[in-house]
């Protein structure tokens, strides 16, 4: 198995976040603009760690995902 190089990982999820692709527009979940706000949030919250942004990203996606689906949920009933 090839071992994996952890700063080549951060630079490839770097690039992915900061892609200059469309960001969508949330009709089916939080746009990539609402979950890197939400991850700036939770970093501030926490007090500015750094080394902590994957999971800062992580969590805000899990978030607003989970606040899509219930938003998504209570307007069919």
């Amino acid at each position: 198995m090839k071992a994996q190089n952890p700063s080549t990982n951060a630079q490839n999820m770097r690039t992915e976040i900061c892609s200059d692709e469309p960001e969508g527009t949330g009709e089916n979940g939080p746009s990539l603009a609402e979950i890197r706000q939400r991850a700036f949030e939770i970093h501030i919250e926490r007090g500015g760690i750094h080394g902590c942004d994957l999971d800062d990203l992580l969590q805000a996606e899990r978030e607003l995902r989970t606040r899509y689906r219930r938003d998504s949920d209570a307007n069919k009933t």
